[in-house]
Parts: structure tokens; sequence; C-alpha cells
């Protein structure tokens, strides 16, 4: 299993949408990506000041293989196109493994 977070800087005045990133973004991720072995995702908020990161979404991968798969694959373009839709932000990748 290979987990990519995907996180989102922003303050107080950065735009995001939550209801649309966890009810129209995140299915259509798993539908873009399913095939390619995304497992799951999942969206956090942190707490605060809105100063920082305001968003974390997880997405489990099977393995390290279909993590690369997902992120070199044409539907790529497709769900990054849809970011304009709920935020102004500007979002980075990370992965790791779980214990």
């Amino acid at each position: 299993m290979q987990l990519l977070y995907v996180t989102y800087p922003g303050d107080s005045t950065t735009r995001f949408d939550r209801n649309y990133y966890v009810h129209s973004h995140l299915p259509l991720v798993m539908e873009k990506w399913r095939r390619y072995g995304l497992e799951s995702v999942a969206a956090f908020f942190p707490e605060g000041s809105g100063e920082g990161t305001i968003a974390i979404c997880a997405c489990c991968f099977r393995d390290e293989q279909a993590t690369r798969n997902a992120m070199t694959s044409p539907e790529v373009r497709e769900v990054m196109a849809d970011l304009p839709h709920f935020t102004d932000a500007q979002p980075s990748r990370s992965t790791s493994v779980p214990f």
C-alpha cells in the first residue's frame, strides 16, 4: 500500500469549497484512478486560524506502481482541470507507506 497526500496551503482569504471537494472532486478522483489501483480517498480539514494547510486528501493506492500509473495517466489532466471549481490554492503532493 502507498499513501499519496495532496495538501492545500492557504490562509483565511484562500477560496476552498469543501462541499464541492468532498461531494464532486473526490468522487471524480476515485472514478478516474480506481482502474490504476486507487482503493480509497479521504479528506481532512485542519482546525485553526486558517493559516497554513487548509485541506489534506489521503489517497490510498494498492502499491507504489499504482500511484505512478495514476499520476502519469491521461486522466490526470481531467482531475487537475477540476481544481478551479473548488479552490485557488496550489496543491502539493507527497507519498508515504504506512507502518
